[in-house]
Protein backbone atom coordinates (compact mmCIF):
# COMPACT_ATOMS: atom_id res chain seq x y z
CA UNK A 1 0.00 0.00 0.00
CA UNK A 2 1.36 3.60 -1.08
CA UNK A 3 0.75 6.90 0.10
CA UNK A 4 1.16 9.59 -2.29
CA UNK A 5 1.13 13.65 -1.80
CA UNK A 6 -1.83 15.81 -3.56
CA UNK A 7 0.27 16.72 -6.55
CA UNK A 8 1.07 13.33 -7.61
CA UNK A 9 -2.63 12.44 -6.76
CA UNK A 10 -3.64 15.99 -9.00
CA UNK A 11 -1.09 14.27 -11.61
CA UNK A 12 -2.42 10.29 -11.79
CA UNK A 13 -6.35 11.93 -12.18
CA UNK A 14 -6.08 14.91 -14.43
CA UNK A 15 -8.65 16.81 -12.19
CA UNK A 16 -8.74 20.45 -10.13
CA UNK A 17 -7.96 20.34 -6.54
CA UNK A 18 -11.46 20.43 -5.33
CA UNK A 19 -12.61 17.67 -7.09
CA UNK A 20 -9.66 15.46 -5.62
CA UNK A 21 -11.10 16.96 -2.25
CA UNK A 22 -14.35 16.09 -3.01
CA UNK A 23 -13.88 12.30 -3.56
CA UNK A 24 -11.93 11.76 -0.67
CA UNK A 25 -15.07 13.57 1.32
CA UNK A 26 -17.39 10.68 -0.87
CA UNK A 27 -15.05 8.27 0.51
CA UNK A 28 -13.79 6.96 -2.50
CA UNK A 29 -10.05 7.95 -1.82
CA UNK A 30 -8.33 7.41 1.10
CA UNK A 31 -6.16 9.97 3.22
CA UNK A 32 -4.38 10.66 5.85
CA UNK A 33 -2.13 13.79 7.83
CA UNK A 34 1.43 13.34 6.79
CA UNK A 35 4.08 11.77 8.65
CA UNK A 36 6.31 15.02 8.51
CA UNK A 37 4.00 17.80 8.06
CA UNK A 38 0.08 17.12 9.35
CA UNK A 39 -1.22 19.81 8.11
CA UNK A 40 -0.70 18.13 4.53
CA UNK A 41 -2.51 15.08 3.37
CA UNK A 42 -1.31 11.66 1.98
CA UNK A 43 -3.50 10.02 -0.15
CA UNK A 44 -4.00 5.90 -0.93
CA UNK A 45 -2.41 5.72 -4.05
CA UNK A 46 -4.62 2.64 -5.07
CA UNK A 47 -7.63 4.20 -4.36
CA UNK A 48 -6.56 7.10 -6.58
CA UNK A 49 -5.34 4.69 -9.82
CA UNK A 50 -8.50 2.94 -9.39
CA UNK A 51 -10.64 5.68 -9.62
CA UNK A 52 -8.26 7.40 -12.59
CA UNK A 53 -9.24 3.87 -14.71
CA UNK A 54 -12.59 4.25 -14.23
CA UNK A 55 -12.64 7.82 -15.21
CA UNK A 56 -10.36 7.24 -18.04
CA UNK A 57 -12.75 6.71 -20.73
CA UNK A 58 -14.72 10.32 -22.26
CA UNK A 59 -16.99 10.95 -20.04
CA UNK A 60 -20.41 12.81 -21.69
CA UNK A 61 -20.97 16.20 -21.74
CA UNK A 62 -24.21 15.97 -20.02
CA UNK A 63 -22.30 13.40 -17.48
CA UNK A 64 -19.85 16.21 -16.44
CA UNK A 65 -22.45 18.62 -15.82
CA UNK A 66 -24.59 16.06 -13.96
CA UNK A 67 -21.76 15.68 -11.30
CA UNK A 68 -20.46 19.24 -11.82
CA UNK A 69 -23.45 20.82 -9.54
CA UNK A 70 -23.14 20.12 -6.25
CA UNK A 71 -19.22 20.34 -4.70
CA UNK A 72 -17.87 18.51 -8.01
CA UNK A 73 -15.68 20.08 -10.96
CA UNK A 74 -15.49 23.51 -11.31
CA UNK A 75 -18.66 25.08 -13.38
CA UNK A 76 -16.41 28.80 -15.07
CA UNK A 77 -13.48 30.01 -14.20
CA UNK A 78 -12.76 32.43 -11.32
CA UNK A 79 -9.48 34.75 -9.79
CA UNK A 80 -10.99 35.22 -6.75
CA UNK A 81 -10.53 32.49 -4.26
CA UNK A 82 -10.06 28.69 -4.22
CA UNK A 83 -9.88 25.87 -1.47
CA UNK A 84 -6.73 23.80 -2.09
CA UNK A 85 -4.48 21.96 -0.03
CA UNK A 86 -7.40 21.92 2.86
CA UNK A 87 -7.14 26.14 3.12
CA UNK A 88 -8.91 29.11 1.88
CA UNK A 89 -6.85 31.71 -0.55
CA UNK A 90 -8.30 35.44 -1.50
CA UNK A 91 -6.57 35.49 -4.79
CA UNK A 92 -3.64 33.39 -4.01
CA UNK A 93 -3.29 34.64 -0.27
CA UNK A 94 -4.54 31.97 2.41
CA UNK A 95 -7.56 33.34 4.49
CA UNK A 96 -6.54 32.40 8.07
CA UNK A 97 -3.69 33.90 7.60
CA UNK A 98 -4.91 37.35 6.68
CA UNK A 99 -7.40 36.77 9.61
CA UNK A 100 -4.55 37.46 12.16
CA UNK A 101 -4.41 40.82 10.64
CA UNK A 102 -6.30 42.18 7.93
CA UNK A 103 -9.53 43.73 8.03
CA UNK A 104 -12.81 43.55 5.34
CA UNK A 105 -11.63 46.40 4.02
CA UNK A 106 -8.34 45.03 3.40
CA UNK A 107 -9.98 41.98 1.89
CA UNK A 108 -12.05 43.38 -0.20
CA UNK A 109 -9.38 46.08 -2.14
CA UNK A 110 -7.56 42.32 -2.71
CA UNK A 111 -10.58 41.00 -3.99
CA UNK A 112 -12.20 43.71 -6.06
CA UNK A 113 -8.50 44.61 -7.31
CA UNK A 114 -8.76 48.03 -6.08
CA UNK A 115 -6.13 50.14 -4.09
CA UNK A 116 -8.08 50.71 -1.27
CA UNK A 117 -12.25 50.28 -0.12
CA UNK A 118 -14.09 52.09 2.37
CA UNK A 119 -17.48 50.92 3.24
CA UNK A 120 -19.36 53.96 3.80
CA UNK A 121 -23.52 54.08 3.15
CA UNK A 122 -25.33 56.85 1.33
CA UNK A 123 -27.95 58.48 3.54
CA UNK A 124 -31.39 56.84 3.70
CA UNK A 125 -34.31 59.08 3.05
CA UNK A 126 -35.87 60.72 6.22
CA UNK A 127 -39.55 58.61 6.73
CA UNK A 128 -37.89 55.41 5.31
CA UNK A 129 -39.26 53.27 7.96
CA UNK A 130 -36.67 50.68 9.43
CA UNK A 131 -37.60 46.71 10.16
CA UNK A 132 -36.33 45.47 13.14
CA UNK A 133 -35.52 42.31 11.92
CA UNK A 134 -32.23 42.85 10.63
CA UNK A 135 -32.84 40.55 7.73
CA UNK A 136 -35.83 42.11 6.92
CA UNK A 137 -34.21 44.81 6.85
CA UNK A 138 -30.99 44.21 4.19
CA UNK A 139 -33.39 42.58 2.08
CA UNK A 140 -35.77 46.08 2.02
CA UNK A 141 -32.25 47.91 1.71
CA UNK A 142 -31.04 46.45 -1.07
CA UNK A 143 -34.21 46.10 -3.19
CA UNK A 144 -34.40 49.70 -2.43
CA UNK A 145 -31.32 50.18 -4.51
CA UNK A 146 -31.66 47.49 -6.97
CA UNK A 147 -35.03 49.24 -8.14
CA UNK A 148 -33.24 52.55 -8.59
CA UNK A 149 -29.77 51.81 -9.47
CA UNK A 150 -27.99 51.19 -12.90
CA UNK A 151 -27.73 48.53 -15.09
CA UNK A 152 -23.67 46.99 -14.48
CA UNK A 153 -23.32 46.89 -18.45
CA UNK A 154 -21.29 50.16 -19.75
CA UNK A 155 -20.16 51.09 -16.54
CA UNK A 156 -16.36 52.21 -15.99
CA UNK A 157 -14.59 49.79 -12.99
CA UNK A 158 -13.66 53.05 -10.95
CA UNK A 159 -17.62 53.60 -10.72
CA UNK A 160 -18.88 50.40 -10.18
CA UNK A 161 -16.50 49.74 -7.08
CA UNK A 162 -17.22 52.80 -5.79
CA UNK A 163 -20.96 51.79 -5.85
CA UNK A 164 -20.40 48.71 -4.10
CA UNK A 165 -18.35 49.93 -1.50
CA UNK A 166 -21.61 52.17 -0.81
CA UNK A 167 -23.60 48.48 -0.96
CA UNK A 168 -21.78 47.23 1.68
CA UNK A 169 -22.35 49.87 3.94
CA UNK A 170 -25.84 50.32 3.02
CA UNK A 171 -26.39 46.31 3.82
CA UNK A 172 -24.33 46.74 7.02
CA UNK A 173 -26.29 49.77 8.08
CA UNK A 174 -29.61 48.32 7.66
CA UNK A 175 -28.60 45.15 9.18
CA UNK A 176 -27.39 46.64 12.53
CA UNK A 177 -30.47 48.93 12.74
CA UNK A 178 -28.57 52.84 12.06
CA UNK A 179 -26.76 52.31 15.06
CA UNK A 180 -23.24 52.34 14.67
CA UNK A 181 -20.82 55.47 13.86
CA UNK A 182 -19.85 55.89 10.57
CA UNK A 183 -16.26 56.38 9.18
CA UNK A 184 -15.07 53.27 11.62
CA UNK A 185 -13.33 50.02 9.90
CA UNK A 186 -16.77 47.87 9.44
CA UNK A 187 -15.74 44.83 12.61
CA UNK A 188 -16.00 48.67 14.51
CA UNK A 189 -19.26 49.82 13.39
CA UNK A 190 -20.37 46.17 14.32
CA UNK A 191 -18.80 45.44 17.81
CA UNK A 192 -20.22 49.28 18.68
CA UNK A 193 -23.55 48.40 17.71
CA UNK A 194 -23.91 44.93 19.20
CA UNK A 195 -22.06 46.64 22.60
CA UNK A 196 -19.88 44.38 22.39
CA UNK A 197 -16.19 45.97 22.54
CA UNK A 198 -14.79 42.36 23.82
CA UNK A 199 -15.31 40.73 20.78
CA UNK A 200 -14.22 43.62 17.86
CA UNK A 201 -11.39 41.07 17.53
CA UNK A 202 -13.12 38.03 16.97
CA UNK A 203 -15.55 39.94 15.06
CA UNK A 204 -12.78 41.17 12.79
CA UNK A 205 -11.84 37.57 11.89
CA UNK A 206 -15.07 36.53 11.17
CA UNK A 207 -15.60 38.96 8.25
CA UNK A 208 -11.98 38.02 7.24
CA UNK A 209 -12.47 34.80 6.85
CA UNK A 210 -16.71 34.42 5.69
CA UNK A 211 -15.46 37.41 2.67
CA UNK A 212 -15.44 34.63 -0.14
CA UNK A 213 -16.14 30.95 -0.68
CA UNK A 214 -15.54 30.02 -4.02
CA UNK A 215 -18.91 29.53 -6.09
CA UNK A 216 -20.95 28.43 -2.84
CA UNK A 217 -25.00 28.71 -3.65
CA UNK A 218 -25.56 32.43 -2.56
CA UNK A 219 -22.20 33.53 -4.71
CA UNK A 220 -23.83 31.63 -8.09
CA UNK A 221 -26.66 33.61 -7.64
CA UNK A 222 -25.53 36.85 -7.51
CA UNK A 223 -22.60 35.82 -10.22
CA UNK A 224 -25.87 34.39 -12.53
CA UNK A 225 -27.88 38.11 -11.72
CA UNK A 226 -24.83 39.66 -12.31
CA UNK A 227 -24.51 37.80 -15.60
CA UNK A 228 -27.87 39.16 -17.30
CA UNK A 229 -26.43 42.83 -16.35
CA UNK A 230 -28.88 43.55 -13.13
CA UNK A 231 -27.48 46.56 -10.99
CA UNK A 232 -25.42 45.31 -8.36
CA UNK A 233 -27.79 45.93 -5.82
CA UNK A 234 -30.00 43.03 -7.39
CA UNK A 235 -27.17 40.69 -7.32
CA UNK A 236 -26.62 41.08 -3.57
CA UNK A 237 -30.25 40.87 -3.38
CA UNK A 238 -29.88 36.81 -4.85
CA UNK A 239 -27.14 36.11 -3.04
CA UNK A 240 -28.95 37.64 0.12
CA UNK A 241 -32.17 35.55 -0.04
CA UNK A 242 -30.17 32.88 -1.12
CA UNK A 243 -27.55 32.53 2.06
CA UNK A 244 -31.15 32.68 4.37
CA UNK A 245 -31.59 28.78 3.96
CA UNK A 246 -30.98 26.45 6.59
CA UNK A 247 -28.25 24.51 4.39
CA UNK A 248 -26.23 27.86 3.98
CA UNK A 249 -25.84 31.03 5.93
CA UNK A 250 -28.56 29.62 8.23
CA UNK A 251 -26.91 26.58 9.62
CA UNK A 252 -25.49 28.12 12.49
CA UNK A 253 -29.52 28.43 13.71
CA UNK A 254 -30.04 24.84 13.51
CA UNK A 255 -26.59 24.42 15.78
CA UNK A 256 -28.20 27.08 18.44
CA UNK A 257 -30.85 24.75 18.88
CA UNK A 258 -28.91 21.89 19.33
CA UNK A 259 -26.63 23.50 21.99
CA UNK A 260 -30.03 25.15 23.95
CA UNK A 261 -31.38 21.25 23.48
CA UNK A 262 -27.61 20.01 25.19
CA UNK A 263 -28.31 22.87 28.44
CA UNK A 264 -31.74 21.17 29.37
CA UNK A 265 -31.28 17.39 28.62
CA UNK A 266 -27.29 17.11 27.56
CA UNK A 267 -25.56 16.68 24.39
CA UNK A 268 -26.07 12.90 23.67
CA UNK A 269 -29.69 12.95 24.43
CA UNK A 270 -30.01 16.10 22.15
CA UNK A 271 -28.26 14.59 19.25
CA UNK A 272 -30.15 11.18 19.27
CA UNK A 273 -33.57 12.94 19.31
CA UNK A 274 -31.71 14.85 16.65
CA UNK A 275 -30.79 12.16 14.73
CA UNK A 276 -34.23 10.08 14.88
CA UNK A 277 -35.85 12.21 13.38
CA UNK A 278 -33.99 12.37 10.53
CA UNK A 279 -32.44 15.67 10.61
CA UNK A 280 -28.71 15.51 9.54
CA UNK A 281 -26.29 17.07 12.37
CA UNK A 282 -26.05 20.97 11.43
CA UNK A 283 -22.74 22.71 11.64
CA UNK A 284 -20.34 19.60 11.53
CA UNK A 285 -18.02 18.66 8.07
CA UNK A 286 -17.89 20.12 4.97
CA UNK A 287 -17.47 18.23 1.55
CA UNK A 288 -14.37 20.40 0.75
CA UNK A 289 -12.66 20.19 3.54
CA UNK A 290 -12.18 16.37 4.53
CA UNK A 291 -9.51 17.02 7.51
CA UNK A 292 -11.96 19.76 8.91
CA UNK A 293 -13.01 23.22 7.91
CA UNK A 294 -10.16 25.72 8.64
CA UNK A 295 -11.71 28.89 9.41
CA UNK A 296 -13.67 26.72 12.27
CA UNK A 297 -10.45 26.17 13.65
CA UNK A 298 -9.01 29.63 12.93
CA UNK A 299 -11.77 30.80 15.12
CA UNK A 300 -12.25 28.02 18.01
CA UNK A 301 -8.43 28.65 18.28
CA UNK A 302 -9.70 32.14 19.79
CA UNK A 303 -11.94 31.75 22.42
CA UNK A 304 -13.02 29.33 24.94
CA UNK A 305 -16.15 27.33 24.53
CA UNK A 306 -19.24 27.84 26.10
CA UNK A 307 -20.13 24.59 28.06
CA UNK A 308 -22.98 23.39 25.67
CA UNK A 309 -20.93 23.58 22.99
CA UNK A 310 -18.08 21.94 24.04
CA UNK A 311 -20.55 19.13 25.67
CA UNK A 312 -21.83 18.93 22.20
CA UNK A 313 -18.84 18.68 19.91
CA UNK A 314 -17.41 16.11 22.24
CA UNK A 315 -21.02 14.59 22.03
CA UNK A 316 -20.81 14.45 18.11
CA UNK A 317 -17.47 13.56 18.06
CA UNK A 318 -18.18 9.85 19.60
CA UNK A 319 -20.73 8.88 17.01
CA UNK A 320 -18.98 10.59 13.99
CA UNK A 321 -15.42 11.35 12.71
CA UNK A 322 -16.75 14.75 11.03
CA UNK A 323 -15.19 18.01 13.03
CA UNK A 324 -17.08 21.28 13.63
CA UNK A 325 -17.58 23.08 10.48
CA UNK A 326 -17.56 27.50 10.15
CA UNK A 327 -21.04 28.01 11.33
CA UNK A 328 -20.68 26.11 14.56
CA UNK A 329 -17.77 28.45 15.49
CA UNK A 330 -20.19 31.44 14.62
CA UNK A 331 -22.88 30.22 16.88
CA UNK A 332 -20.65 29.24 19.70
CA UNK A 333 -18.11 32.68 19.19
CA UNK A 334 -22.28 34.38 19.36
CA UNK A 335 -22.83 32.53 22.68
CA UNK A 336 -19.34 32.79 23.92
CA UNK A 337 -19.73 36.79 23.48
CA UNK A 338 -22.91 37.50 24.56
CA UNK A 339 -23.72 38.54 20.74
CA UNK A 340 -27.43 39.14 19.02
CA UNK A 341 -29.30 35.47 18.57
CA UNK A 342 -29.20 36.96 14.94
CA UNK A 343 -25.84 37.88 14.93
CA UNK A 344 -24.24 34.87 12.96
CA UNK A 345 -26.43 35.11 9.98
CA UNK A 346 -25.46 39.08 10.22
CA UNK A 347 -21.91 38.54 10.15
CA UNK A 348 -22.18 36.26 7.36
CA UNK A 349 -24.22 38.55 5.19
CA UNK A 350 -22.07 41.52 5.90
CA UNK A 351 -18.91 39.94 4.96
CA UNK A 352 -19.83 37.66 1.96
CA UNK A 353 -21.86 40.55 0.45
CA UNK A 354 -17.40 41.44 -0.30
CA UNK A 355 -17.32 38.02 -2.18
CA UNK A 356 -20.99 38.36 -3.92
CA UNK A 357 -19.44 41.74 -5.53
CA UNK A 358 -16.03 40.56 -6.59
CA UNK A 359 -17.40 37.45 -8.23
CA UNK A 360 -20.33 40.21 -9.96
CA UNK A 361 -17.15 42.59 -11.19
CA UNK A 362 -15.46 39.78 -12.26
CA UNK A 363 -18.21 38.36 -14.27
CA UNK A 364 -19.40 41.68 -15.52
CA UNK A 365 -15.86 42.26 -17.02
CA UNK A 366 -15.36 38.40 -18.70
CA UNK A 367 -19.22 38.80 -20.27
CA UNK A 368 -21.70 36.20 -21.09
CA UNK A 369 -24.75 35.19 -19.72
CA UNK A 370 -24.89 32.16 -17.27
CA UNK A 371 -27.45 29.83 -18.50
CA UNK A 372 -26.66 26.34 -17.58
CA UNK A 373 -29.47 23.80 -19.49
CA UNK A 374 -31.33 21.17 -17.56
CA UNK A 375 -31.55 17.35 -17.34
CA UNK A 376 -35.07 16.52 -18.36
CA UNK A 377 -36.32 13.59 -16.77
CA UNK A 378 -39.77 14.44 -17.17
CA UNK A 379 -43.34 12.65 -19.06
CA UNK A 380 -42.06 10.91 -22.48
CA UNK A 381 -42.70 13.45 -24.63
CA UNK A 382 -45.75 13.41 -27.03
CA UNK A 383 -45.69 13.22 -30.54
CA UNK A 384 -47.31 16.61 -31.35
CA UNK A 385 -47.18 15.90 -35.75
CA UNK A 386 -50.09 13.35 -34.69
CA UNK A 387 -52.38 15.71 -33.07
CA UNK A 388 -51.84 18.49 -35.55
CA UNK A 389 -54.98 19.21 -37.88
CA UNK A 390 -53.96 18.56 -41.58
CA UNK A 391 -51.43 21.37 -43.19
CA UNK A 392 -50.99 22.58 -39.71
CA UNK A 393 -46.80 22.72 -38.34
CA UNK A 394 -45.53 24.42 -41.67
CA UNK A 395 -43.56 27.69 -42.01
CA UNK A 396 -39.90 28.53 -41.49
CA UNK A 397 -39.49 26.04 -39.02
CA UNK A 398 -37.34 29.53 -36.97
CA UNK A 399 -39.58 30.51 -34.55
Amino acid sequence: MSWITSEQALAILKVQPQTLYANVSRGKIRTRPSPEDTRRSLYHGDDVKALASRNAGRRSVAEVATHTISFGEPVLASGISTIAEGRLWYRGEDAAAMAEHATLETVAALLWQAERVTFEAPPTARGTPVPSNPFEAGLLALARRASHDFPTGGRSRTMLRREAAGLVGTLATATLGGTAQAGLPLHERVAQAWKAPGALDLIRRVLVLLADHELNASTFAARTAASTGAPLAAGLLAGLSTLAGPLHGGAALGVQALADATGRIGARRAVHDWLSRGHRLPAFGHPLYPEGDVRAQALLAQFELPAAFAELREAVAALSDEPPNVDFALAALADACRLPANAPLALFAIARSVGWIAHMLEQTERGGLIRPRAQYDGPALKDVTRSLPHGAGGGSGRA
